[in-house]
């Protein structure tokens, strides 16, 4: 008998939102990037983990009963994939080839699973009924046990440890990158350190819940309940993505002209000097989604006044003022980190795109970010 209910929906789409996520960082653009590389590797990874808890909740696995278990060596991927998507944004750079060394368990127990996933669908009908519904009766299958190795009969335990140890290495990393810039990990200004802060709550919350749903539900009973969280994950880093996305901040075509205007000179050079405080202090423009509104909130004025007071006193418009600050600390960190690719500089200081990046800086600087360098 099938179980479709509100968890099961909600679990059903998340999976669908992470299948769509990872598709979109491996991508041929996306993926020269490593980090994104290794994003879409821990979401798919989450994605398949969630998809077997949802075929053995709703019973549909008994449609395919060859899928028993076939996202065990999945989970061993999500930590390392998640720690070296720290490991390459902090450092700046693409990680070592050794540090590949990170994927050689899942391949160990994939191999070591292999006779459980070749063997009979009994076996597998057995071990779904001895997880979710103990109380119906077995089936009596020919032949050896197929789990010949007593590793792959601690999964869940091991699931756990890998999470805590890349969890651990992921802190140490994240506490570093906060250091190195000099950030308060509560009140972070860095777009890449919100990142970095938001996954690794993400990750130390998905294993605490893993924890109490165990202790809490025999068996995998309770599966549905992380499951449903870790889609709730799934749905924060799609508004992420959504949200960072120029798409909705879009320039108009024209800007508008003042007429008349209430703004003293003194008021004009104070709000510009304050302007110029927070951004240098505080550098929102970073933010990939940063916009005139939200800057005209942090100064406490109005857009209107805002716009007026950098259109007549800096003689430039507001998406010119931002691509001045965004160059200048594209600049600097073009000579402070020499190893990193441009393309992540231009993500770091604010802009969507490699070549979006180029034009501007070219027009501000009249050379390349790559002449600039060397």
């Amino acid at each position: 008998m099938y179980r479709i209910n509100l968890f099961a929906v909600f679990i059903f789409l998340g999976i669908v939102q992470a299948t769509f996520l990872s598709f979109f960082f491996f991508s041929q653009k996306n993926r020269k990037v490593q980090s994104n590389l290794f994003q879409g590797m821990c979401l798919i990874s989450m994605a398949l983990c969630v998809l077997e808890i949802f075929l053995m909740y709703t019973g549909y696995i008994m449609n395919c009963l060859y899928l028993v278990d076939f996202s065990e060596p999945f989970s061993f991927v999500i930590g390392p994939a998640f720690y070296l998507m720290i490991v390459s944004q902090a450092e700046g750079k693409p990680v070592s080839k050794k540090h590949y060394w990170h994927f050689a368990f899942p391949v160990l127990y994939l191999l070591l699973l292999i006779p459980f996933l070749i063997s009979s669908e009994d076996f597998k009908y057995n071990s779904y009924i001895s997880s979710y519904h103990p109380d119906l009766p077995f089936r009596d299958p020919s032949g050896i046990d197929p789990r010949w190795f007593i590793v792959t009969d601690y999964h869940t335990e091991l699931t756990l440890v890998s999470l805590f140890l890349y969890g651990v290495l992921s802190f140490k990393a994240v506490v570093g990158a906060f250091k190195s810039k000099q950030e308060s990990f509560l009140h972070p200004v860095n777009p890449v350190l919100k990142r970095f802060r938001s996954g690794l709550i993400q990750i130390i919350s998905i294993l605490v819940l893993i924890v109490l749903v165990k202790i809490f539900n025999r068996d995998d009973t309770g599966d549905h309940l992380f499951a449903a969280y870790i889609s709730i994950t799934f749905y924060f880093t799609s508004f992420s993505v959504i949200q960072q996305s120029g798409f909705f901040k879009q320039s108009v075509l024209t800007e508008q002209k003042y007429k008349s205007s209430a703004v003293t000179a003194e008021f004009q050079q104070s709000l510009l000097e304050k302007l110029n405080r927070v951004m240098v202090e505080q550098k929102p423009f970073l933010r990939t989604d940063f916009s005139l509104p939200d800057l005209a909130q942090q100064l406490n004025v109005s857009v209107h006044v805002l716009s007026q007071v950098i259109n007549d006193g800096l003689r430039k418009s507001f998406f010119e003022m931002t691509a001045g600050y965004r160059i200048e600390e594209a600049k600097r960190l073009l000579i402070a980190l020499p190893n990193i690719k441009v393309e992540e500089i231009a993500e770091q200081v604010g802009y969507h795109s490699k070549s979006s990046f180029n034009t501007a800086f070219k027009k501000l600087t009249g050379k390349t970010p790559s002449e600039f360098r060397a």
